[in-house]
């Protein structure tokens, strides 16, 4: 089992550990870690990596947890570390969530939203469903697909208001503040959804609690996407809903009535800093090594272990 399933394995078994684990994590000063650093952190590990209460050795495997795919050991791409997921998506989100003037502007921040979360999706994701460690073209061509409904369907607010010329401030609000709550939230799942559809498809590996490999399992694939797609819809639709209604409960307050040019950027700020807030939270949902009983698996799997448990990597 690679060092970072290991890692799992060991720590992260309730929430609030797991909370902690990932606060640490997504440290942003590790983001531009170079390879040697991340090397001699590995190399650090695999000497010393019990010793938890050393500081060098903590901070190793933070590094490793944050930089270093589970399946591969291989360096993630820096843009799609988890510590680099708040400050790339926080302008993106803010801007897709801004009510733009006109459906370009609303077409173009969500691109490159959707965009940004297909790549993260795939990067993290559980890439012993594709021993290459390189998609298909049918998975290609899912993905890029992905990302033109999603965003279509993120600017649909938009595009109602627009096309139809929704004059009634009632419609307009709903458009621009209700919808886009459970739109956001269904999105972020859809994208989970289909860029690691492969691993539902082909299966992912399967361990015993010695972690030992003992099968691939389509089963488990499907389990680890379900709780990812869950985890994601719960940060951005939290991240959707909680500015719209403090937004919403700030018109009634006399200083917004008698400053309605304050309105916008309290919705900025909220919206990122909800998100911040929200993303350790959401990681933390599910645990990265997740479980799934034997008799939930392939039968062929089950005959090949006497343990009652099977663990997977659940990606991110």
């Amino acid at each position: 089992m690679e060092p970072n399933l290991e890692y799992w394995h060991n720590n992260g078994k309730s929430f609030l550990s797991r909370l902690r684990i990932w606060l640490n994590i997504l440290d942003p000063s590790s983001i531009l870690s170079s390879d040697s650093e991340i090397e001699n952190a590995r190399s650090l590990i695999r000497r010393e990596g019990k010793q938890l209460k050393n500081e060098k050795v903590s901070n190793a495997w933070m590094l490793s947890l944050s930089s270093v795919h589970a399946d591969t050991g291989e360096p993630i791409s820096a843009v799609f570390r988890p510590q680099a997921f708040l400050p790339v998506s926080a302008p993106l989100i803010i801007a897709s969530f801004v009510p733009h003037k006109g459906v370009t502007p609303a077409l173009f921040w969500q691109f490159m939203l959707q965009s940004y979360c297909a790549g993260f999706n795939q990067a993290n994701r559980n890439a012993t469903a594709t021993p290459e460690n390189k998609p298909s073209m049918k998975q290609a061509l899912l993905i890029t697909g992905t990302v033109a409904y999603s965003t279509f369907a993120g600017a649909l607010p938009q595009i109602i208001i627009q096309r139809l010329a929704v004059s009634s401030r009632s419609a307009q609000a709903f458009c621009r503040s209700v919808l886009p709550i459970p739109l956001s939230a269904c999105l972020a799942a859809f994208s989970v959804f289909v860029v690691r559809s492969e691993e539902s498809e082909n299966g992912i590996k399967v361990f015993d609690s010695n972690g030992n490999s003992v099968g691939v399992s389509k089963e488990a694939g499907f389990k680890a996407v379900k709780e990812t797609a869950i985890s994601r819809a719960t940060l951005f639709g939290t991240t959707a809903v909680v500015p719209n209604l403090l937004v919403f409960l700030l018109k009634r307050a006399k200083l917004a009535q008698r400053n309605p040019m304050m309105l916008a950027p309290v919705r900025h700020i909220s919206t990122a800093i909800v998100f911040g807030l929200m993303i350790p939270v959401s990681f933390s949902l599910f645990p990265q090594l997740g479980k799934i009983k034997k008799e939930h698996v392939e039968k062929e799997l089950q005959s090949l272990t006497d343990d009652g448990e099977l663990f997977y990597h659940r990606g991110l």
